[in-house]
């Protein structure tokens, strides 16, 4: 049949299973948006209050589904605006295809009005990046990036379009997308080094990251930690991939982990790296990380394998399929004694807070309470972020969505109303700093229009709390440019942009304030109004060995 350009993005997009696009329309891309306009029953479009909310939308929607998230902009400005959210979902291998419409052929390379090349200043952020200048190439183009965005390690690619392309005319064929294949590049020699190495172990720990849940691996993970009868701790990505409420479970690892986790990889004899890349914010000094254990690393990215620190057996390929593969060379293991170690180490090293007052941890743990454990959380970045990741209990893949790698301030509200576009039945929260939230607040405006029922925590100290922390400790208490203390009244700003608000400064208000915004289906902000100098601990100074892990208790 013959089809425009537009018209074959949105039979692209159909053949895909799409079926929520988020974004923004402007001039380069009103054809894409005509198009589009037609197919309304078919694609629901998300109108977000900037493009960067789109992407991280789009973001979120692909974290909480497994899905593609899809974001569109117009050319120049709007292609920029999601720079960030494209960055955000690179960092944390999240597949999301990002389509621009730019200025007319003719016109590319001249300073045309709002003529940005989005593809160049992409690149470094991108699985892929494509200028589509022909319309006959346009459907297997888009094809491609949905293929790349999902397969292997997932990320983001970028389909720039010239708007000529979206007026010509050409003939389009409907196909079936290509299945994708989970992938194993592993030996059997190396399967049987590595399964040697376990069998050998008197002390092995699993360090789980984001991998874990990208690969759907789960059910394959909590098998296998049964099977080498080892603990497991869990990076900031890798919330949900292993039962948060296990006995095994030890809680995150790394410059904000727990004292059980930093202290029992730094005495394990075998640490096992499921789907996770070893970042700093991990493994602090690299020349001192689990000095005394061998190191399995099992990763869909070759590249990843031997970057931040040297190991000594490794697996690349898909976790599910690899942890399937590796679990029949295995035999049952017992480690009583190492096991019972580990749950000394949590006993003697809780995590800790005043429970006097109203606190952040305090909230999450309400959180926590209230929705049984069964809310999707997304959060914004810094101490708020932290204390989500250490006070709720995660069981499940999918339902702790959080700006890892980039440590995107302003991601969380815009990811919340993609998971909850995404997951409708799911209780959806986002948990974010006063400072975060400036950054994006404007989104409740879309999350009014579209009526979303999500809940927005602002945890308001009045200070940018991460940074104040740093400050205090490490740079003689100059708060420079730190201290919010000015006369913004989150509340009102709520109500004025359709939203419910509920502000919160005693302990006994916020499990009521919770019930009230679930029950009222609606977007709500609850406000808390917390001290300013609230620390999150534990903690690992930057570069340290993460033997050194210190709380409040060792300060004073």
């Amino acid at each position: 049949m013959q089809l425009n350009g537009s018209e074959i993005v949105v039979e692209c997009l159909k053949e895909q299973g799409v079926d929520t696009v988020f974004g923004y329309p402007g001039g380069s891309i009103l054809n894409i948006y005509d198009a589009l306009y037609k197919h309304s029953d078919e694609i629901r479009h998300i109108l977000t209050s900037h493009e960067q909310g789109a992407a991280h939308a789009a973001d979120g929607y692909a974290r909480a589904t497994g899905k593609v998230g899809v974001c569109m902009a117009t050319s120049g400005p709007g292609a920029t605006n999601l720079v960030t959210g494209i960055a955000t979902a690179y960092m944390d291998s999240v597949p999301m295809v990002a389509i621009t419409a730019n200025v007319t052929l003719p016109m590319l390379g001249k300073d045309s009005f709002q003529e940005v090349d989005i593809a160049g200043v992409t690149m470094p952020i991108t699985k892929h990046g494509y200028i589509v200048k022909n319309v006959q190439d346009l459907a297997d183009t888009l094809r491609r990036a949905f293929a790349i965005a999902r397969s292997g390690r997932p990320g983001p690619v970028l389909v720039d379009i010239t708007k000529d392309v979206t007026a010509a005319v050409c003939e389009y064929t409907p196909v079936l997308p290509e299945k994708q294949e989970r992938v194993c590049l592993c030996s059997r020699e190396e399967l049987k080094l590595a399964a040697d190495y376990i069998m050998a172990a008197k002390k092995p720990y699993i360090y789980l990251g984001g991998g874990a849940i990208i690969s759907d691996a789960c059910e394959e993970v909590a098998a296998f930690a049964e099977l080498i009868d080892a603990p497991v701790c869990d990076t900031l990505m890798g919330k949900g991939g292993f039962d948060g409420r296990s006995p095994r479970y030890t809680g995150m690892i790394g410059m904000h982990g727990t004292k059980t986790s930093n202290l029992g990889v730094s005495q394990c004899d075998l640490l096992i790296a499921l789907g996770a890349r070893f970042s700093d914010r991990v493994i602090g000094n690299p020349g001192k990380f689990a000095e005394g254990a061998k190191i399995i690393h099992i990763d869909v990215d070759a590249a990843e394998i031997n970057k931040n620190i040297r190991v000594d057996a490794s697996l690349v390929g898909d976790l599910k399929v690899v942890l399937q593969k590796l679990n029949g060379y295995l035999t049952p293991q017992e480690h009583g004694e190492w096991m019972q170690t580990i749950a000394q180490l949590k006993e003697k090293y809780p995590l800790r807070y005043d429970q006097d007052r109203l606190s952040c941890p305090y909230i999450i743990e309400t959180v926590d309470r209230v929705t049984e454990g069964e809310a999707l959380i997304t959060t914004d970045v810094g101490q708020h972020q932290m204390w989500a990741a250490q006070y709720y209990h995660y069981t499940k893949p999918r339902t702790f969505l959080s700006s890892g790698g980039l440590g995107t301030m302003g991601y969380g509200l815009g990811a919340c109303i993609g998971a909850q576009l995404g997951q409708p039945d799911k209780i959806c929260i986002n948990i974010a700093g006063d400072g975060c939230f400036r950054m994006n607040m404007n989104e409740l405006a879309t999350a009014s229009r579209y009526h979303i029922p999500i809940i927005q925590i602002v945890i308001n100290n009045h200070v940018l709390g991460m940074v104040r922390q740093w400050q205090t400790l490490f740079y003689g208490k100059r708060y420079s440019q730190t201290v919010l203390s000015d006369k913004v009244d989150f509340c009102k700003v709520a109500e004025g942009l359709g939203c419910a608000a509920i502000r919160v400064t005693e302990k006994e208000e916020i499990g009521p304030a919770l019930e009230k915004a679930i029950a009222l289906k609606a977007p709500v902000v609850i406000e808390c109004v917390i001290p300013e100098d609230d620390k999150v601990f534990p903690m690992v100074p930057a570069g340290a060995s993460i033997t050194e892990v210190f709380d409040g208790e060792d300060l004073r």
